[in-house]
């Protein structure tokens, strides 16, 4: 009797012989014949109920089209010396897809039978229809230094700027990649690793003048001590990972979810679907689906996978690339919510009624098969009028429908009045060399709203679940202003003609008021930006405390388990919970919480510093090529040493030192946020209009240095002498008086412009 293949077995043979998997060749694979078939075709039946898979009439084959990042075996190269591949995940009816890698200089050789992780883009060719970019070989894990290169007579040496390195790195003459003396390069280990002489490497990447702009991210990875090499053991059991069948998961697969995401999206975690409810009881009111990529069924507790992704705690974003919680053999590519493709997921059934209240809801373990990845700008322009080839054949079906249920969620909003911020988001835009092109601002959207309603619901739902189980969970916490913080906002807002509630209980609809009153007029950014700053920052914490700018009493991070490790430990306790397998959340995981929240608390600042100083280096280094120019902008921030300067054109901030500001004395008051001259009486405060001169951008360090020319459209008056001590008190009460004067006269005037 011969011995009948394990599950993983025939998967593994099915995936490395793709065009052999007709009825015949799979026991003569294995050498089964006779009766033995009959247990041969059991476990072929196991593997297509769990979804493993799809049996297309005498032919097995993995259950259309390829992902955009996949695992790929290179074939051996063709009479013309090309080289193809085969994909090893492939779902599709008809044949096999031709896929055609096309290598990079500084790509390694690969030869046949090479599995790669590779990007994919859908071309029209005559004899392949997709073409391949590397990502890495699989079972390969360069070590990568980032540091500068020195030129010698048998190639050179990086010198890494990880200040923990200790070592320099050979580089041989053909490895330099063409790199110049004094350049920033990125490379990787070259040959085995030897404990004898000093490491070789090879470049992969040149980045030009340190001080460049696309070297900026590179540098503050290192500085903020980002983890961004993989170890050996994440990176194998990555690549070990296969698609999760459907199992005991619930078959959503017939749903039209969707995905809608940036153009540049690097993965896709959550997918949406609204239907018009039909229950007579709730007229009007829809049912929601969010479905959220199962990466606890890949990342189990414990594991390496899991080691490393709470040591990184997040994702972390730059303008030109990311540093991911999880290798890209999941993040790109297994957990990712492909169209057409299926994937595990965590989803919930949300019933609302026609005002946008939340009637019930459902969580389930599932898979789902999206069946559109689309852009915001794109869902946007269909719900508009203006549907393109790829939104129309759902434009009736799911994008209306997503925009209705969304304008019932703004009604269930409107009365919970959550923090109503209205601040531009800056996006530095990079050509091809990493150069800043431009810097513009972000369209606001209604789909990208929609995308954030649907999501805040399902966290809500998430909380509110884990709350009524009695589960330990991680909830995202945002506590209220403090008194401090509050009076400051206050002084602003007064100096600004308006008025922030005082002598009662803190809501938030309390600063929506403030936000109201300076809607239109000339400090709206300016209100906008300090009730920012007044607010406290949001963390983790097992504690339920709930979430003051959303005004909600329960909230937690459950829809981007993909990019942070908390949204991942609220999928292992709604698996704990719901008793759906045995990767729910350890009883180690729940002793830890307290610890864990700490953790991830920091990694998430750590990420916000790093991603905020390669924002201020990229707009140095755009704007070093304009010094002397001059800027409109408001001064948005006062200290001791000087002024701060938000500009209007890139809204990059620059100081102006209190030594440019004229040959007198200025007396800082920090309860009205003002320095005031001690010989001309001049009051310089928040809010006011400037006119400045760049006078000096430092990229290295993202700092901008500004030269005051007019204050309120005025040139600053001058001083006849230099005082050196501070003004009289009765220059003090006499500004402080001014000051209140024209505050009072701001107010008329935006009176009677609201009215």
């Amino acid at each position: 009797m011969a011995r009948i293949p394990s599950k993983s077995e025939i998967l593994d043979w099915i995936a490395d012989n793709p065009g052999k998997s007709a009825k015949r060749d799979i026991p003569k694979a294995f050498g089964i014949k006779g009766a033995d078939r009959i247990d041969l075709k059991r476990v072929l039946k196991v593997l297509e109920d769990e979804g493993h898979l799809e049996k297309r009439r005498k032919t097995y084959r993995d259950p259309d089209r390829l992902p955009p990042v996949t695992v790929l075996q290179i074939l051996a190269p063709d009479a013309q010396g090309d080289l193809f591949a085969k994909p090893l995940e492939w779902h599709g009816e008809g044949p096999e897809p031709r896929v055609l890698y096309v290598p990079r200089e500084a790509d390694p050789a690969l030869g046949a039978g090479d599995r790669i992780l590779a990007k994919l883009q859908e071309i029209r060719a005559e004899d392949h229809q997709y073409e391949a970019r590397l990502i890495r070989k699989i079972g390969v894990n360069p070590k990568r230094v980032l540091g500068i290169f020195r030129k010698g007579g048998e190639g050179g040496r990086i010198v890494p700027i990880d200040k923990g390195a200790d070592k320099e790195w050979m580089v041989g003459r053909d490895a330099t990649h063409g790199a110049q003396d004094g350049e920033l390069v990125e490379a990787e280990q070259a040959g085995p690793r030897s404990h004898l002489g000093l490491p070789r490497a090879r470049i992969v990447e040149r980045l030009g003048d340190p001080t460049a702009p696309r070297a900026v991210s590179l540098i503050a990875i290192h500085q903020h001590g980002i983890p961004d090499a993989f170890p050996d053991a994440v990176i194998a059991e990555a690549d070990r990972a296969k698609p999760a069948g459907l199992g005991e998961r619930e078959d959503l697969r017939h749903l039209p979810l969707v995905t809608i995401d940036p153009a540049d999206a690097r993965d896709r975690d959550d997918a949406v679907l609204a239907i018009h409810d039909d229950d007579p009881k709730n007229k009007g009111g829809f049912v929601l689906w969010v479905a959220i990529a199962d990466v606890a069924h890949y990342v189990t507790p414990g594991s390496a996978l899991d080691r490393e992704a709470r040591k990184r705690g997040n994702s972390t974003y730059f303008p030109d690339r990311v540093v991911p919680m999880l290798p890209d053999r999941l993040s790109g590519d297994l957990c990712s919510l492909h169209e057409d493709v299926p994937r595990a997921c965590v989803a919930v059934r949300m019933q609302i009624d026609a005002q946008g209240t939340k009637l019930s809801h459902r969580f389930t373990r599932a898979l789902m098969r999206s069946a559109a990845s689309f852009t915001y700008q794109e869902v946007q322009q269909a719900e508009d009028g203006a549907p393109n080839a790829h939104t129309a054949p759902l434009l009736d079906e799911v994008i209306h429908p997503l925009f209705a249920a969304y304008r019932a969620l703004t009604r269930a909003r409107e009365l919970r009045q959550p923090l109503d911020l209205d601040l531009p988001e800056r996006r530095i835009v990079l050509s091809d060399e990493g150069k800043v092109e431009s810097v513009k601002f972000r369209d606001r959207l209604d789909a990208h709203r929609l995308i954030e309603e649907f999501m805040v619901l399902a966290n809500v739902a998430a909380a509110e679940e884990l709350t009524r189980l009695r589960r330990p969970l991680l909830f995202r916490a945002h506590e209220e202003p403090s008194p401090e913080k509050l009076d400051a906002l206050r002084e602003v807002a007064a100096a600004s003609g308006f008025t922030l509630a005082k002598g009662q209980v803190l809501k938030t609809r309390h600063l929506n008021d403030l936000l109201d009153q300076a809607m239109g007029t000339e400090f709206s950014e300016l209100i906008n930006l300090s009730t920012l700053r007044s607010m406290t920052q949001a963390y983790y914490t097992p504690e339920h405390i709930g979430h003051f700018g959303l005004a909600l009493h329960h909230y937690a991070h459950f829809t981007s388990p993909i990019r942070r490790y908390a949204d991942l430990v609220v999928h292992r306790a709604l698996i704990t919970a719901h008793g759906w397998g045995k990767d729910g959340l350890s009883p180690h995981e729940i002793d830890e919480l307290e610890a864990t929240a700490t953790h991830i608390s920091e990694t998430e600042r750590r990420s916000m510093a790093a991603e905020r100083d390669t924002t201020d280096r990229y707009l140095a280094a755009y704007l070093s090529e304009r010094v002397g120019s001059e800027f409109e902008g408001r001064i948005s921030g006062i200290a001791r040493f000087g002024v701060f300067v938000t500009l209007d054109e890139t809204g990059a901030d620059g100081l102006i030192p209190i030594r440019e500001l004229g040959g007198e004395y200025f007396h800082h008051d920090r309860e009205a946020q003002t320095l005031m001259g001690a010989d001309t009486g001049v009051i310089i405060g928040i809010g006011q209009r400037v006119t400045v001169r760049l006078s000096e951008a430092v990229p290295v360090t993202g700092g901008l240095t500004l030269e005051l020319l007019t204050l309120d459209g005025k040139a600053l008056p001058r001083a006849g002498r230099r005082s050196g001590g501070k003004p009289p008190r009765r220059k003090l009460a006499h500004a402080r008086g001014k000051a209140a004067a024209s505050a009072k006269k701001a107010a008329r005037k935006v009176s009677r412009t609201r009215r």
